[in-house]
C-alpha cells in the first residue's frame, strides 16, 4: 500500500503520515492482573466520564536498532491507550532493518513515521518528535520493551484529569523494579545531583516514562542531542516553577548484550548538563 511522504527540509528527514490500521498478529506482551484492572478503569473513565478530544495524547517513540521489539511496543500502545492517541516514531538512523519495517507499515491517520539518514541521538529524536506533535499531552515511550506502554497510561492520567502539568513514572517510588545494582546506584547519584540543582525531590529523574502538557513542552527550547536531554528537560521544567508529579511505573531492564545503550560516559555527560542548565538557561 502506498504511503504519503513528507520531506522536512529543515531537518533533512522523510516523514510518513499513516492512515489505516496496524497488523494485529504476533505475540502479546505479558500483562499483570493489576495492570489489567488499571487499564479497564482508566479506559472506561476516558470513554464515559471525560470524552477525549482528537489527539489528546501524542506518544513519542525514539528508535535506534529496535527491529525485534518495536512491533510489540506499537501493538501494546494500540491495546491500552485511548483511541484519541497519535504516535510519532523517529527512526534515528537504524541499520538493523527497523527503517525498512517502518516504511512498510500499513497507513494510519494517527501515526507519523520520521526516518533519519544517520544517528543524531535520543535527545535529538525526541526534540524532532515534539515539533511534530499535536496532542494536548506529550508522552515519551522507548521502543525496547524495558517499559510497558500500559504503565504510560498511569503516567498521563493525572494530566488528563487536570491534577498535574508534568508527570514522571518512577521505577523507585514504591520499590525498585531495576534488578541491576549498578543501574540503581547510577540513577540515584544522577537524580540526587539533579535535585540539588533544581530544588526538586524526584526519585527517578532518568526515567523514560515522562508526560507533559503539550503546550508547555512545545514552548521549551531544548538543545541536547543525546541522553543529556533528561536533566535538561527536568531543569527547564523546574525553572518554569512547574511541579513534577511522580507515579509508579514498572521496568524490565536489559543488559548491554541485549541492546542497552546508556553507559557511564552518558552519566558523565548528564552531570555536565545539570551544571549547564542549573538556572534553566
Amino acid at each position: 500500500m502506498p504511503t504519503d511522504t513528507i520531506f522536512d527540509e529543515s531537518t533533512s528527514e522523510w516523514a510518513i503520515d499513516s492512515i489505516d490500521s496496524i497488523d494485529s498478529t504476533g505475540d502479546v506482551i505479558r500483562r499483570t492482573e493489576s495492570t489489567l484492572e488499571l487499564l479497564a478503569d482508566a479506559i472506561n473513565s476516558a470513554s464515559e466520564v471525560r470524552p477525549l478530544n482528537r489527539y489528546d495524547i501524542s506518544i513519542l517513540i525514539p528508535v535506534y536498532n529496535e527491529r525485534e521489539t518495536l512491533p510489540q511496543v506499537l501493538k501494546r500502545i494500540d491495546q491500552v491507550m485511548p483511541t484519541s492517541t497519535e504516535t510519532i516514531i523517529v527512526d534515528d538512523g537504524s541499520t538493523d532493518g527497523t527503517r525498512e519495517w517502518l516504511l512498510n507499515l500499513p497507513e494510519r491517520a494517527n501515526r507519523k513515521v520520521i526516518c533519519r539518514g544517520r544517528n543524531h541521538g535520543k535527545g535529538s529524536a525526541v526534540r524532532l518528535a515534539i515539533r511534530h506533535s499535536r496532542g494536548g499531552i506529550v508522552a515519551i515511550q522507548d521502543a525496547d520493551l524495558e517499559y510497558d506502554p500500559a504503565n504510560l497510561l498511569r503516567v498521563v492520567w493525572p494530566i488528563l484529569d487536570g491534577d498535574a502539568e508534568v508527570v514522571y513514572g518512577s521505577r523507585y517510588l514504591q520499590h525498585s523494579s531495576d534488578p541491576s545494582l549498578m543501574h540503581r546506584l547510577g540513577n540515584w547519584l544522577l537524580t540526587r545531583a539533579s535535585n540539588m540543582t533544581t530544588g526538586l525531590r524526584l526519585t527517578d529523574m532518568e526515567t523514560c516514562h515522562k508526560a507533559f502538557d503539550g503546550d508547555l513542552i512545545r514552548s521549551i527550547a531544548l538543545k541536547e542531542c543525546r541522553f543529556g536531554f533528561e536533566p535538561e528537560i527536568t531543569a527547564k521544567i523546574a525553572a518554569r516553577d512547574v511541579g513534577i508529579l511522580e507515579v509508579p511505573t514498572q521496568y524490565e531492564g536489559r543488559s548491554n548484550t541485549e541492546g542497552k545503550k546508556i553507559g557511564w560516559r552518558d552519566a558523565a555527560s548528564a552531570i555536565a548538563c545539570m551544571w549547564r542548565y542549573r538556572h534553566g538557561e
